[in-house]
């Protein structure tokens, strides 16, 4: 098992920056990749970016030179850098943990934090 924990939402005006910490527990030597997702309402939850055990990153277009993803091992913990926010950035916010366990592919989520970017 493997909880994850947000933190770092709140209320920003457009062109600010808001940082989101994730901190992982339990069989974390399991997780493989870690991600943000957002879901605004009445819409599908959308990948954000994701960060390999390795350091690899990925990012969703609309993100791009604007979010950065980082993690931090010795802390166990997932960051999400936001910088230029816009208010189509207003969401709930979830961590996202995909771990490998023996043959069993496992997906976590986080309770989720909300951003809201006002204009």
């Amino acid at each position: 098992q493997v909880q994850l924990v947000e933190s770092g939402g709140g209320l920003v005006q457009a062109g600010g920056s808001l940082r989101l910490s994730c901190a992982a527990s339990g069989s974390i030597f399991s997780i493989k990749t870690m991600g943000w997702y957002r879901q605004a309402p009445g819409k599908q939850r959308d990948v954000v970016a994701t960060i390999t055990s390795s350091g690899s990153t990925n990012y969703r277009d609309s993100v791009k030179g604007r979010f950065t993803i980082s993690r931090d091992n010795a802390k166990n913990t997932v960051y999400l850098q936001m910088n230029s926010l816009k208010p189509e950035d207003t969401a709930v916010y979830y961590c996202n943990a995909y771990a490998q366990l023996g043959a069993a592919r496992l997906t976590y989520w986080g309770q989720g934090t909300q951003v809201t970017v006002s204009s």
